[in-house]
This record gives structure tokens, C-alpha cells and sequence, in this order.
């Protein structure tokens, strides 16, 4: 029952974390007090193209606190079980 209503809860989930500008997150991690010397390479460019490009935390992280559900009905190029989290 709840994984056939993964994917709905969770597109309603984001959706609230797009909207809030992604609150939860921001309460720890935001752009202002990332200590970006103390990250990767890669890290560090995706978080200042996406400050730059005024991106919410759920834009790329869907998935970090919680597994992804089958996302192959929004996108069938995707492999049951979900995209792979970016970062």
C-alpha cells in the first residue's frame, strides 16, 4: 500500500520543500553559512550554480533523507527505484 503511494506522497513533499524554499534544510544548511573551502570540488560548483541560479535544497537532493520511490512513471528512461541522488 504505502509503495504504490510513494511516489504521490513524495511529489507532494517536495512540492511543500519548493515552495518553502526548502525550510527544513535551510534551517542548517544555508548558502550563507556553507563553509564552501571545506567541501569538494564538485560540491562546491553545483551549490554555487545553484545560489546563483536561486535553486531550493529539494532541487537537487531529492532522495538524501529518504529513499527514492519508482520514479519510471514520470520519466520510463529511468530504471525502477529512482534517480541516484546528485549530492
Amino acid at each position: 500500500m504505502f509503495e504504490g503511494k510513494r511516489l504521490e506522497l513524495a511529489q507532494r513533499v517536495w512540492r511543500t520543500m519548493e515552495r518553502t524554499d526548502s525550510r527544513e534544510c535551510r534551517n542548517c544548511h544555508d548558502f550563507e553559512y556553507m563553509d564552501y573551502m571545506d567541501q569538494s570540488e564538485r560540491a562546491l560548483q553545483r551549490h554555487l550554480q545553484g545560489e546563483a541560479e536561486g535553486k531550493t535544497c529539494i532541487d537537487c537532493h531529492k532522495g538524501v533523507a529518504h529513499k527514492l520511490p519508482d520514479m519510471s512513471e514520470l520519466d520510463p528512461s529511468v530504471a525502477p527505484g529512482g534517480l541516484q541522488n546528485e549530492g
